[in-house]
């Protein structure tokens, strides 16, 4: 009876739901990390489109600001690459990374960050407003927007089978006999053949087991049969190795924004041009927009970003024609009388902003 009252006394207690407060932050760590385990950001696929983004938005022609060098612009290019998102804490210095930080937010925004800033000597702390951090971010999910995921984290499967497939060929190139064979000689002593094995025994490439005709013949004693070598190496083509390996690359690649046929052996100049338009267009520039506009509200100056114009992402050619034809069309209004403003009014119509 008194455990009946007791148990009537006692408070409910109350649990957090599984979309609460302790699940959102769950969730938002668990991408967090994710987005720095993945194994194969250490593949040379992965490193070569890395490459390409640092070497693209080094090059990024950057105007109103001096906080943006070439050196913190390939920090950036890396940063958001490996794991989607680059923070760098506003000093009087100059842009500070950060190798690790918390934030707090409302409404989505961030408020408030923890920083963990490097040092020669070890990491310090900083505690610092949302007003006084650069926070970058691509791929940011609708349930945790103030995080960016990378371009792995959005493709795990291709780049896990991209990793599985070149650790199995790694180990199989480590441990298989490759090269190896099985030479048939007519049976002599005991004592000979095993002295024939132990001199063969080890010797990566060559030949690996040595038995008489007799033992192949399951002793039928015909020297005649058995007489040509048995392979030992392993048969990688039925494992269609070459083709996954090839598609799980080129998925890498569409993921970083790079088209496959950039890498291809027998790509030419033409297909090597449109690729770098591509990813400098598509790829890189969006990210420098994003990039413009961030530093802009942070460090309250216009700051403009263009990865276009350094990187030659455009037609030369038709950039040619098309300011000839420019000229042209202001000559023939000169000479009709259309004033300038008129002129500048026809150009907006067809999308020509200056």
């Amino acid at each position: 009876m008194l455990g009946w009252i007791m148990d009537k006394l006692r408070p409910i207690e109350a649990r957090a739901s599984g979309s609460g407060y302790t699940a959102q932050v769950i969730a938002a760590r668990e991408s967090y990390i994710s987005g720095r385990s993945g194994v194969a950001e250490l593949t040379a696929t992965v490193q070569s489109c890395i490459s390409l983004w640092e070497g693209g938005l080094a090059m990024a022609d950057v105007s109103g600001t001096d906080m943006l060098p070439r050196q913190t612009m390939a920090m950036i290019a890396r940063a958001v690459a490996l794991t989607g998102e680059a923070v760098f804490l506003i000093s009087d210095l100059g842009l500070v990374p950060a190798t690790d930080w918390d934030v707090t937010t409302r409404d989505g925004k961030p408020r408030a960050y923890r920083l963990s800033i490097p040092d020669a000597g070890g990491a310090r702390t900083v505690t610092a407003l949302a007003a006084e951090v650069l926070h970058l971010r691509i791929g940011a999910d609708h349930v945790t927007p103030w995080i960016g995921t990378a371009p792995l984290r959005r493709s795990t499967l291709t780049g896990g089978l991209l990793h599985a497939v070149e650790s199995a060929l790694s180990e199989t190139f480590e441990n298989a006999p490759m090269g190896s064979i099985i030479a048939h000689l007519p049976d002599t002593g005991a004592e000979d053949m095993a002295t024939m094995r132990g001199a063969f025994r080890g010797r990566r490439g060559s030949t690996l087991v040595m038995e008489g005709v007799a033992q192949a013949t399951a002793a039928g004693m015909n020297p005649t049969i058995g007489q040509k070598p048995d392979q030992l190496s392993p048969d990688l083509s039925k494992s269609m190795t070459a083709e996954t390996l090839a598609a799980a690359r080129e998925g890498i690649l569409a993921a970083y924004g790079v088209l496959p046929a950039m890498l291809n052996r027998s790509a030419t100049g033409p297909v090597v041009r449109e690729a770098q338009r591509q990813l400098a267009i598509w790829t890189l520039q969006p990210i420098a927009a994003l990039l413009a506009d961030e530093a802009r509200a942070k460090l309250g100056a216009p700051v403009e970003i263009d990865t276009i114009r350094p990187l030659q992402a455009f037609d030369a050619g038709g950039r040619a024609r098309a300011v000839q034809g420019i000229i042209k069309a202001i000559a023939e209004a000169q000479e009709a009388g259309i004033s300038a403003d008129a002129v500048a009014g026809a150009m907006r119509m067809v999308d020509w902003k200056e």
